[in-house]
């Protein structure tokens, strides 16, 4: 493993301790969770997958959801890089990626593996930071990975890269970029695009997240929550997170 990926690893340490003493995240994430399995579509035959799954609690709600991560820990069911996955063509019913997206540094490198891996109907689900105005003070001012919103995206690895020379990279702007500024709207060709929401997340970013302290008690999260259905309406200023699904078609032209 490249020393620059074992930041990544303690990250995934350091949110597990903030998710143990967070009731409000887990909530949240909950929430969270429950968007994503309202695009899965349980009649398609084949395995689900989350890629770069962390702390692993996405099985409270998608139970039959095989979690995976770049790093063996108790809770993870198979080691797996987005760049290369183990599953045969046309096994796979669905990927689910969650804040996975802005640290791939070649995007479409892993889409086309992702692909490869689908049944036709398939689905990639993915949940990732949205930069608005207050998206770009959130992220921006007060996460420590980098927003890269005028950074070059690389779509493609080089012929000669393997995942094995993979380091840490981290550039939270980039779902923003290529699914809603449509940067580059040729990198999508192949893709049916199911859905790209934006979301406040006003509850998730005044809860601290898992790095940050949080800003209201327990019993407030159900006002908050009325606050993200107000501020929902106002994507440009508002949303800090996003939820794009992408659908493998049953032919590609």
């Amino acid at each position: 493993m490249p020393v620059p990926l074992q930041q990544h690893n303690a990250e995934i340490q350091a949110n597990l301790a903030h998710w143990n003493r967070k009731p409000v995240l887990r909530k949240i994430y909950c929430d969270f969770h429950e968007r994503i399995a309202r695009f899965v579509r349980p009649e398609l035959p084949g395995l689900k997958i989350e890629l770069g799954s962390g702390i692993g609690n996405i099985q409270e709600v998608l139970p039959d959801c095989l979690r995976t991560d770049l790093f063996p820990n108790p809770w993870i069911d198979r080691v797996e890089s987005a760049y290369r996955v183990s599953f045969a063509d046309e096994s796979v019913s669905h990927f689910i990626l969650f804040d996975v997206f802005h640290h791939l540094r070649y995007p479409l490198t892993a889409l086309d593996e992702l692909r490869r891996a689908l049944r036709p109907g398939g689905r990639v689900i993915l949940f990732e930071p949205c930069i608005s105005a207050l998206g770009l003070v959130v992220y921006g001012a007060l996460h420590h990975e980098p927003v890269a919103w005028r950074a070059p995206i690389t779509p493609r690895a080089p012929a000669d890269w393997t995942p094995q020379q993979d380091d840490y990279y981290a550039a939270q702007g980039n779902a923003t970029r290529i699914f809603f500024r449509r940067e580059n709207a040729d990198w999508l060709r192949g893709w049916k695009i199911i859905s790209a929401q934006r979301l406040s997340a006003i509850s998730y970013v005044a809860s601290g997240g898992y790095s940050q302290p949080q800003l209201y008690p327990d019993r407030a999260l159900g006002l908050l929550r009325a606050v993200d259905r107000a501020c929902d309406r106002l994507p440009a200023l508002f949303a800090t997170r996003c939820l794009v699904v992408l659908e493998k078609p049953a032919s590609v032209a």
